[in-house]
């Protein structure tokens, strides 16, 4: 008789807690951390990161810039098993749970999750440095830091200058997506990507017709802090034209 020696993954693999792994919510994303980062798109290899992406010969098509601790990021890779989904957070903690949380979930799920993904890095610095231009078709800025001081708006993840470069790596037809429960930071991101020349900001109607409208509110833990505390939130969708 043929024995089966597999093991079952849940006896074995311990989930990631969130105490482990706690850091300030802040990061000051100007100063000089120390960070890996390709020299150019081409030179990103992504293999590392996705265990199935050479054998679809797929390219990563999301982003969920400041994923926090993955809880959308997780949410992406389950509404799209056919799609690549990178989490970019710049606090190192932070996305060391994000990438324990991922190997656990795959370990647990065997053939599942192979197509999300952490990187720690500054969107604000090496973003053209990971995406062709036009490679992206969904980027995700959901409850961002608001950096309240009017000294610190230059460190908003939403400004003139980085709207270009996210309008880079969106192709044509691609989405931006916005959530935050803080209106002053909302009317600043709509006031900042409605002047920009590349960006349409969807109706009401199409927010809705969209998959993902009713995920957007709370499948972060940020979000779902704020679901608790029974805060308001805000959401907009742009597409890049």
């Amino acid at each position: 008789m043929e024995v089966d020696t597999a093991v079952t993954p849940s006896s074995e693999v311990e989930y990631p807690r969130k105490r482990h792994y706690r850091q300030r919510a802040h990061a000051n994303p100007i100063s000089d951390h120390v960070f890996d980062y390709p020299v150019r798109p081409a030179e990103m290899d992504w293999r590392p990161y996705y265990p199935t992406i050479e054998a679809n010969n797929g390219k990563v098509e999301f982003a969920d810039i400041g994923c926090g601790y993955g809880g959308f990021l997780v949410t992406l890779g389950e509404t799209f098993p056919d799609k690549y989904a990178i989490g970019m957070e710049i606090r190192v903690k932070v996305s060391d749970f994000v990438v324990d949380r991922i190997k656990a979930l795959r370990a647990l799920h065997p053939g599942q999750y192979n197509n999300v993904a952490c990187i720690r890095t500054n969107v604000m610095k090496y973003l053209v440095n990971y995406f062709h231009k036009g490679q992206l078709s969904k980027m995700f800025f959901l409850y961002p830091d608001p950096h309240f001081k009017k000294s610190k708006h230059k460190w908003r993840i939403i400004s003139t200058s980085l709207l270009s470069e996210y309008a880079h790596v969106l192709r044509s037809g691609g989405n931006l997506y916005t959530v935050t429960d803080v209106k002053d930071l909302h009317d600043w991101m709509c006031r900042h990507i409605e002047a920009h020349p590349l960006f349409q900001k969807l109706t009401q109607d199409e927010m809705e017709a969209d998959i993902l409208y009713s995920k957007l509110p709370d499948s972060s833990e940020e979000g779902q802090k704020v679901t608790r505390n029974k805060g308001e939130r805000w959401i907009a969708i742009y597409r890049r034209l």
